[in-house]
């Protein structure tokens, strides 16, 4: 009687078996991926659904006075710089503008 070599049948079950093994840990892999994806989705979610505190009211410039009103003092004094206007007459704007 002649013995059949059982070894390709061994080599074959266990490459099956290492493929089985390497089938589960790739499904586990995906199954982790999709749990990442599903928890970035809802962090995404989160926050969309999150409002953004509204900006602060625009403060007036230096002291309360309106952008006009220093851009006036500016220029006067630009004049009074440029010794168009005397200092009293720079003083009278000046009080002037920041009188109201």
């Amino acid at each position: 009687m002649m013995r059949r070599r059982r070894r390709p049948v061994l080599r074959t079950a266990a490459i099956a078996g290492g493929g089985a093994a390497l089938y589960h840990a790739g499904k586990s892999k995906q199954a982790g991926a999709d749990h990442e994806a599903a928890q970035d989705a809802a962090i995404d979610q989160t926050a969309d659904q999150q409002q953004p505190a509204p900006p602060p009211p625009a403060a007036p410039a230096a002291g309360g006075m309106s952008q006009a009103a220093i851009d006036e003092l500016k220029q006067i004094a630009e004049l009074h710089d440029q010794g168009i206007l005397t200092d009293e007459e720079f003083a009278a704007q000046k009080a002037k503008i920041l009188g109201g």
